[in-house]
């Protein structure tokens, strides 16, 4: 695959040999993000888990520090009190039953995250299939499934990110952008850490986390010393 001029000059900045530290990489990560654009810095995390396990599932939310950088479009299926409640809040978009058709048939996904009371996830059941692969199903485990749509809606817009296996067992979340300084992408990158660690399948025999990979949209990819996170 060729690569750009600004890519190529951007990788020498790289070692690809050393695990660097948390904040040498963060650093890195910054100074190599050179498109015209703020690109969103990224952290791949390669665990040793087996997804297809349920006992070795990991999945969960927390709520970065100093957000990601991103307006979030939060769509919101309630009925009754909770829609108003919802609308309050700063939903961007509310509703129920009706919603189902645009979603399905127009191919409507103007939105970000999906917040569901747990009364409508009858509803909201209906679109598994489109929602799933998406990454947009609605889940307990990452808040999203609540009667408190309004703590939900809130930590959604100050910056919570959801945070799962993909099917290679790997965790892609952002961290924030490239104009975020290397203090606030820091910290964010930090409290993934610590929320990763915590989760940690009681039931996995082995390493728990294998690599940890930090990368702007265009740039190239930092490889992080795992032995600090390693217990």
């Amino acid at each position: 695959m060729k690569r750009g001029k600004r890519y190529v000059e951007a990788a020498k900045l790289v070692d690809r040999a050393t695990l660097y530290d948390p904040a040498d990489a963060v650093a890195l990560v910054k100074k190599s993000a050179v498109a015209k654009f703020d690109e969103t810095i990224e952290a791949h995390i390669r665990t040793g888990v087996d997804g297809r396990h349920a006992d070795q599932q990991i999945r969960g939310a927390v709520v970065l520090p100093h957000g990601t950088g991103k307006t979030v479009k939060v769509l919101v299926f309630a009925k009754g009190d909770k829609l108003t409640e919802a609308e309050k809040a700063g939903a961007d978009y509310v509703g129920g039953e009706e919603l189902i058709p645009k979603i399905q048939n127009d191919n409507w996904f103007d939105f970000d995250v999906v917040v569901a009371t747990p009364d409508m996830m009858g509803v909201v059941g209906r679109l598994g299939r489109v929602l799933g692969p998406k990454g947009l199903m609605p889940n307990p485990k990452a808040g999203t499934v609540t009667m408190d749509v309004t703590k939900a809606i809130e930590d959604i817009k100050a910056g919570k990110i959801e945070y799962r296996l993909d099917k290679t067992n790997i965790i892609h979340v952002p961290i924030g952008k490239a104009s975020f300084d290397e203090a606030k992408l820091a910290d964010n990158f930090q409290a993934i850490m610590d929320a990763i660690v915590k989760a940690k399948p009681s039931a996995l025999k082995g390493q728990y986390l294998k690599s940890i990979t930090l990368t702007s949209t265009m740039g190239p990819g930092v490889k992080v010393n795992v032995a600090k996170y390693s217990n």
